[in-house]
């Protein structure tokens, strides 16, 4: 798949087939993604991917913690937005929260639904593999971005094999449990999952997609 097709194509997946995904793909895509660019070579990354029964014993932990304990969970060891968030984000956030829950029918006031609909983050969307992504708790800035250039080529690299992905910061919140589910040192910080499997095309809460800036809303062009 030509790159351009694969950035096109990718969007953040919400519901997914049960076909399993071999941990031989799994093992390409990680491979592959390695190449992203890592300042001073760090590589700051740390990945820890669960399937089968491994991924059901983690559902199993947390669903009956739905109900007492969402929307905040154990409560983040990072914010995923800024505080008071600013202008034109704080419109943008809101724009596609509503275009979300709209595509399945949830309007605003039925909060029920809303963490119904939330919670099924901590089920990977029902994908058959979740692959959690961590780094060293001393590193900074500029490694959380080199982070990022491979969590984007894992999603990217997904598309190639006809998959999908849902790239989920909200895992910050069950941090409590995660860290000793997967042996994580107390060095490393949790960054985010990461829903991998064949998309469910059928499912309307697959069936829009967010909204993007056009390039001269964010581009300053010089010299040409």
């Amino acid at each position: 798949m030509d790159v351009r097709d694969a950035i096109a194509t990718r969007y953040s997946c919400r519901a997914f087939l049960p076909t399993p995904v071999s941990e031989a793909v799994v093992r390409d895509i990680l491979e592959r993604a390695a190449r992203a660019p890592s300042g001073g070579n760090l590589q700051p990354w740390l990945v820890h991917v669960i399937a089968g029964e491994r991924i059901e014993a983690l559902k199993a932990m947390l669903r009956p913690r739905f109900a007492a304990e969402l929307p905040h969970g154990e409560g983040g060891e990072y914010d995923v937005y800024p505080r008071n968030l600013k202008e034109p984000y704080y419109t943008r956030r809101s724009r596609v929260g509503s275009q979300l829950y709209d595509s399945i029918g949830i309007p605003r006031e039925n909060r029920a639904g809303r963490y119904q609909q939330f919670s099924r983050n901590y089920l990977f969307y029902d994908a058959p593999v979740g692959i959690f992504v961590s780094m060293d708790r001393s590193m900074g800035a500029p490694q959380w971005s080199d982070v990022g250039s491979f969590i984007q080529n894992i999603m990217l690299l997904a598309r190639a094999h006809g998959l999908h992905t849902c790239p989920q910061e909200a895992w910050t919140n069950w941090h409590k449990t995660l860290s000793p589910f997967l042996k994580l040192s107390s060095e490393h910080i949790l960054f985010c999952g990461i829903a991998l499997g064949y998309a469910d095309e059928a499912a309307p809460i697959n069936r829009w997609r967010a909204e993007r800036e056009p390039v001269d809303a964010f581009a300053r062009f010089e010299g040409f």
